[in-house]
């Protein structure tokens, strides 16, 4: 969670961004902090160099979450779900989950108490889909890989 409302706030939004408005906030970021608007040696374009980067990972991770991006990939996600859990971790409030068919997501906000009862449950994958997988922001970090 802190990492969204870091990016969030780097962005200049109080709420969830449609894409448009995401996209605009971001080529300005970019016009702004862009490297090459500073001298080699610099210690502007050093800064540039980092905030820009910087930039570039929130622009790339408030996409994944946003409402747009999770209604397009909602079919996929449902699917995925339904599969059982291959492996799970559990760090902070992220509850990174593997699932069998080879998706990733990450699940932000899960706190200890509730991955306790998500680990020690019979059926994950059920216990999952009623308390986390429809509950918490979600973004998915690892596609399947395709098998020829």
């Amino acid at each position: 969670m802190k990492r969204i409302n870091e990016y969030k706030k780097l962005f200049g939004a109080e709420q969830d961004m449609s894409l448009k408005a995401l996209k605009s906030s971001y080529r300005n970021l970019v016009k702004e902090w862009h490297p090459d608007k500073f001298q080699a040696g610099d210690e502007k374009a050093i800064e540039a160099e980092l905030k820009s980067r910087q930039i570039i990972d929130a622009y790339h991770f408030l996409v994944s979450i946003a409402p747009e991006t999770k209604a397009a990939n909602l079919d996929d996600f449902n699917t995925t779900i339904a599969t059982p859990i291959m492996d799970w971790q559990h760090k902070g409030l992220l509850l990174e989950v593997t699932f069998l068919d080879g998706n990733t997501y990450e699940f932000f906000g899960v706190n200890k108490a509730l991955y306790i009862k998500f680990s020690q449950s019979d059926k994950q994958t059920r216990f999952g889909k009623r308390n986390i997988f429809n509950s918490f922001t979600y973004r998915k970090i690892k596609k399947s890989e395709v098998e020829a």
